[in-house]
């Protein structure tokens, strides 16, 4: 059944028109300046109507198999079931749900005690068709992790896996830099005070070692698959050089000017955190990603931990930091698909896969209509 949506504001690449916009399951049919006079059509009230937002890296499915410390839900696949739900209603199409492989600061690590129910319901649900979105996985490969390469083998040609990123979480280095930062968010994860100062210990003693080991044997496990690889948190020119060396072309969450600098002096794609933009600020210390915005050093958005925040902060940096809107959703939709070489999504062009969101605002806040995933309903 062909959908034809008209009084629209269609948020193009480097413009917004008045039209018409028509699709099924098949794709995109046409995107026409204007009215349509169709009895079919549905007059949208001038809402907006942009691509799907594609994200590339969200910790949002965590939160659904521990929902409280020490709590593991038993249905896995009713867990993945509910944070699908939940991106479609941030007007999410594409997702890249990052699966933590390896413990960042001990074997206590809650992550290590959901790894494989958590990739075991991402299979199940896409081979179901149960999923109301495309959902792909971004490997997040911690490499302080004495036993990641045991972990992540047996996935290493696995299909769903579509991105790896190169984690080093060793306290005093990169995005933990500053101690303060860390034991602030360890405790706020439920460890205590002995628990934190005895992993600071262990993994200052054995993350170098790891890190060295893990990063070329990581590279090499996935470079052979053409899989994307993207470094994290970057804060130094050292940092950056290193992820060229590996072949890396994402440079994720720089946490510094200088890392941006270099990364877009190199070719290297930075993404960085909605959520930096929502609130103003990095909640480890970071550089504030609307600086990097103003200074042309962002390529794409990612909701990190917080799905709803993609939107608002497109909002934000064209209301409040000068980006145009059609640059700003370019951000977490067609920038981000180029990046991931998703040729078939991301743009409002006739033949792309229906992947679309209808949304007006309200002051600063984003109110979604409705979504469509491959023409289909999802929200």
């Amino acid at each position: 059944m062909t959908t034809i949506l008209t009084n629209a504001r269609l948020i193009l690449e480097d413009e917004i028109v008045d039209g018409t916009i028509a699709f099924d399951a098949s794709g995109i049919l046409s995107v026409d300046q204007g009215r349509s006079s169709l009895p079919a059509a549905i007059d949208v009230q001038g809402d907006y109507v942009a691509p799907g937002l594609v994200e590339m890296h969200t910790d949002n499915m965590e939160k659904h198999f521990m929902p409280r410390p020490k709590v593991f839900w038993p249905n896995g696949l009713a867990a993945a079931l509910v944070h699908d739900a939940q991106m479609a209603a941030a007007g999410v199409t594409t997702v890249y749900d990052a699966i933590c492989a390896g413990t960042p600061f001990s074997a206590k690590d809650y992550r290590k005690d959901i790894f494989a129910d958590v990739m075991d319901a991402l299979r199940l649900g896409t081979a179901e068709g149960v999923f109301r979105i495309d959902h792909r996985i971004h490997m997040r490969c911690e490499l302080t992790s004495p036993d990641l390469l045991r972990d992540i083998e047996p996935y290493q040609d696995d299909g769903l896996v579509q991105l790896v990123s190169l984690m080093d979480h060793t306290p005093g280095q990169r995005q933990w830099r500053n101690l303060e930062d860390l034991r602030t968010y360890a405790l706020g994860t439920g460890k205590t005070q002995a628990e934190f100062e005895e992993d600071v210990v262990v993994r200052q003693r054995e993350g170098g070692a790891n890190v060295a080991r893990n990063w070329s044997a990581v590279v090499e496990m996935f470079r052979s698959r053409g899989i994307p690889i993207a470094t994290h948190d970057d804060t130094t020119l050292d940092h950056v050089e290193a992820g060229i060396a590996s072949g890396a072309v994402i440079s994720e969450f720089p946490t510094t000017i200088e890392a941006a600098e270099a990364a877009k002096r190199h070719g290297l794609a930075t993404i960085a955190g909605a959520p930096n933009v929502v609130r103003g600020g990095s909640h480890s210390g970071g550089v504030s990603v609307s600086e990097l915005a103003e200074k042309g050093l962002l390529d794409g958005l990612s909701s990190d931990y917080v799905p709803a925040s993609l939107l608002q902060a497109v909002l934000k940096l064209h209301a409040a930091h000068g980006i145009a809107l059609p640059e700003a959703m370019g951000m977490v939709t067609w920038k981000v698909a180029d990046i991931l070489g998703l040729k078939d999504r991301g743009h409002l062009k006739p033949g792309l896969r229906a992947d679309l969101l209808r949304f007006r605002t309200l002051g600063a806040t984003p109110v979604l209509n409705a979504v469509w995933s491959k023409g289909e309903r999802a929200f």
